[in-house]
């Protein structure tokens, strides 16, 4: 009995099993290891991106794009993406099951943004760590989480920040195929490759960039094959998006020219970015595992061309074709943070400093010098227009309306996303809806119905952009004519870049709302 007892007394009860020794060490976090040096990057990009991530309630055109196509079924995202925005299909689908799962708002629309910003923080800083010592793994991260790009991107509920992942995934991966190859690391390698140029193609930038990579590390012709056959085949999986996108090439026309100033500032960055790969922390590969490696790979031979590259190819592309926005190539940036680091390591070693507190030091004065950028990023006047300012405005000051017009017609995105500050307004040039016609504005009518349904209107609202008219079809023309010949505005608001026009008829002007209002800025008066 006594023995029973005891064997039973013996054995560790629920909820307190032991876990053997090495099983245990597996499962801590290692705050000094490869893991730990994420830390500080990965808190530091969280804090960033949690910091006013509403913007002041505001969101702007692009954002209004996913939030309505997250907001559609399966089977209409579909339909969309065979009309426009296919390159971002994948970023939809995966927005429409985040909605689904966590419900929509504006925290949980920017919030996959800001966790893909912070991994990409997280790889960054291992990477480096692994390459170049601890010291620039911290120095690696921090120094992309503070890149306002980066910061800017994060906090929007577009694609560009989890490009930015899967591109330093697959530089990681590459690293790892390279020094210990493996099916796995190569497969994998592959797959982070593809989800990133499934995002958005032009991550197929990092092809070249990495194919550089390997011309300056002179690996084995076996690593040259398995390193083809991957990267091939990630291409040809990317292969299809790029050939059908290209149907819709006119969403970029948007696009302008390349400028002096802009040529001047990708060449220049370049140009210091080369600089630091010759540093010779950045031209010697110091592996903190002290493992054996099939291939030495130098941080300056990855980085550089990981920011070149894209940056330069891109700027070669836009000189036929205009097509340069810094955000196609945010992923660009993790090559210059790599870069950084070897710089920030390379003084502290100059100025007899230890590495971690110099780091620190550096860290904390450019956060300081960049404050006042940040803190702009966070406000709703940082980005083109608000949609749901304008919303605002309409149920303000449209009460009372029995019409809505929006010229253009891709200012409807207001109603869209506020339907409910539109309650009891009919769309006067609406055909079909954006979800029956696969768009995100709608098909209006032909000019003249439109025309006819302004007409049989008795107070009307008018949803455009700041400033004189830009009457590009016979539509918006035919809007403007016929509220110039028969009504008379009541009010006049431009706020965060769109402009909310009160109209009513000329017999009505008598019980209007008083004369004509502006807010923050006075633009040209429109016609009528």
């Amino acid at each position: 009995m006594s023995a029973a007892v005891g064997a039973a007394s013996a054995r560790p009860a629920v909820g307190q099993l032991k876990v053997p020794a090495r099983r245990l060490h597996l499962l801590r976090v290692d705050v000094r290891g490869a893991y730990g040096v994420a830390l500080w990057p990965v808190l530091f990009s969280l804090s960033l991106g949690l910091w006013g991530i509403e913007r002041e309630h505001s969101m702007w055109r692009d954002e209004a794009a996913t939030w309505q196509a997250a907001h559609r079924s399966p089977g209409e995202i579909l339909h969309l993406l065979g009309q426009v925005d296919l390159v971002h299909g994948l970023y939809y689908a995966v927005m429409h099951v985040n909605f689904a799962l966590f419900g929509d708002s504006l925290l949980t629309l920017r919030l996959p943004s800001v966790i893909a910003a912070a991994g990409a923080c997280a790889l960054t800083a291992r990477l480096a760590a692994r390459l170049c010592g601890r010291p620039a793994g911290t120095a690696a991260g921090l120094a992309l989480a503070m890149v306002p790009a980066v910061q800017e991107l994060a906090q929007e509920d577009r694609p560009y920040a989890g490009v930015l992942f899967f591109v330093v995934l697959s530089t990681t991966l590459l690293v790892h195929a390279l020094q210990w190859p493996g099916r796995r690391r190569w497969a994998g390698y592959a797959a982070a490759l593809l989800a990133a140029a499934l995002l958005n193609w032009l991550a197929l930038f990092t092809v070249a960039a990495h194919a550089l990579t390997l011309v300056c590390v002179r690996p084995g012709r076996r690593q040259w094959s398995r390193w083809a056959t991957a990267a091939g085949a990630a291409v040809a999986g990317a292969l299809p998006l790029v050939l059908l996108s290209r149907k819709q090439a006119a969403q970029v026309a948007w696009i302008d020219p390349l400028g002096l100033p802009t040529v001047l500032a990708v060449t220049g960055t370049a140009a210091a970015a080369a600089l630091c790969a010759l540093l010779p922390v950045a031209r010697t590969a110091a592996d903190s595992r002290g493992e054996a490696r099939e291939v030495t790979v130098g941080l300056g031979a990855l980085a550089f061309p990981l920011y070149a590259v894209p940056q330069l190819g891109l700027l070669a592309v836009s000189a036929v074709k205009p097509l340069h926005v810094t955000r196609y190539v945010l992923y660009s940036y993790a090559g210059l943070a790599l870069l950084v680091a070897a710089l920030v390591v390379t003084l502290a070693a100059r100025f007899r400093a230890r590495s971690g507190g110099f780091v620190g030091v550096t860290a904390c004065a450019a956060l300081l010098v960049m404050l006042p950028q940040a803190a702009d990023l966070r406000t709703a006047d940082s980005r083109v227009d608000d949609v749901l300012a304008a919303a605002r405005h309409v149920a303000e000051a449209g009460a009372g309306a029995d019409g809505v017009l929006y010229i253009p017609a891709a200012r409807r995105d207001t109603a869209l996303v506020s339907p409910r500050e539109f309650a009891g307004m009919r769309d006067l040039a609406m055909a079909q809806g954006p979800v029956d016609s696969g768009t995100l504005k709608g098909i209006e009518a032909a000019p003249g119905a439109v025309t006819e349904a302004i007409r049989d209107a008795r107070r009307i609202v008018v949803v455009t952009d700041p400033g004189p008219p830009s009457l590009k079809s016979a539509g918006d023309r035919a809007k403007w004519q016929a509220l110039a010949g028969e009504f008379v505005r009541l009010s006049d608001t431009v706020d965060r870049g769109r402009r909310v026009i009160v109209y009513a008829r000329i017999a009505e002007r008598d019980t209007g709302r008083g004369s004509v209002r502006d807010t923050e800025r006075r633009t040209e008066p429109a016609p009528g």
